[in-house]
């Protein structure tokens, strides 16, 4: 089977990037009304994961289609491309799965404290809370199914076209924004349902566009310095579960715990900074395919 190198003009990138994200997020409504039923409905929940499913076996064909073969010192496989690689008898695959891990663990210090003092950190330890969470569909959703196609189809499928068109350093920056407007549909969900008003809607999607901008950035720096598609899932997992960082919780506790909140808080964003590249080195990852090594 020959090698493939990805080749499309910078107007073909962005068409077929934007494409990807029409097709994700249309995928979510083809089922219709569904008699009312919010997001959360397993019903809703169920055949969207199905539509998804179709898509995520559908993207890689379209990568396929849209890619010029070749057998050049820089061709690598499709699979390899999107991050699908197990060199070194999947030795760096795990490097891929727990390095990226603890780096985005870094950035949540102050969050996973605050973890520890409300006690949640025992639920972990319960065989319990992992059977019935394996069980609801919402928790299935969030941490194993939206992680794992999100960044397949925002990531693995992408930034193949866009970084031989635009580099390494713009895609991580163009890569997001598909990523952060692709959840402006959430705001046509609270309108229709009457869960807030058109003003407020819009406040809520804007905000998070904003932040899922944010973590598409470095989902995508994630990707392309250690090459393999698992760094950016298991980030992703983790941040969907964390959720958006509580500040106005840190404010609410006393001296001096209100400062050593905001220590650790602070310290884990100097750490994250410290050690962002030296965690994603790609050489640690075998990654030839996004950068030379």
């Amino acid at each position: 089977m020959a090698a493939i190198v990805l080749d499309v003009a910078a107007w073909q990138a962005v068409l077929l990037c934007f494409l990807f994200a029409v097709i994700y997020v249309g995928s979510l409504y083809v089922w219709g009304n569904l008699s009312g039923h919010d997001r959360d409905h397993p019903d809703v929940i169920r055949r969207r994961f199905i539509s998804v499913g179709v898509v995520c076996l559908c993207a890689p064909v379209l990568l396929w289609m849209f890619s010029d073969y070749g057998d050049g010192p820089d061709a690598h496989y499709i699979w390899e491309w999107m991050g699908l690689r197990f060199p070194w008898f999947g030795l760096t695959l795990i490097f891929a799965a727990v390095f990226p891990l603890i780096l985005t663990m870094i950035l949540f210090l102050g969050p996973l404290y605050l973890h520890y003092m409300d006690g949640v950190f025992r639920l972990y330890l319960e065989p319990r809370y992992w059977s019935n969470s394996i069980r609801n569909y919402v928790w299935v959703r969030n941490h194993i199914v939206a992680p794992f196609s999100e960044e397949l189809i925002f990531r693995a499928t992408m930034l193949p076209f866009l970084v031989p068109a635009f580099g390494v350093g713009w895609s991580i920056f163009l890569c997001p924004l598909f990523f952060g407007v692709a959840h402006f549909h959430h705001m046509i969900e609270r309108v229709i349902r009457g869960q807030a008003e058109v003003a407020d809607a819009l406040k809520q999607t804007v905000f998070q566009i904003c932040y899922t901008t944010v973590f598409g950035a470095y989902s995508a720096f994630l990707f392309t310095r250690t090459g393999h598609l698992m760094a950016p899932v298991i980030a992703h997992a983790f941040c969907n579960h964390m959720g958006f960082p509580a500040f106005n919780e840190v404010l609410g506790y006393p001296q001096p715990t209100r400062t050593k909140l905001i220590a650790l808080f602070v310290l884990g964003l100097v750490l994250w900074v410290f050690l962002l590249f030296p965690l994603t080195t790609p050489w640690l990852y075998h990654n030839d395919v996004y950068y030379e090594i």
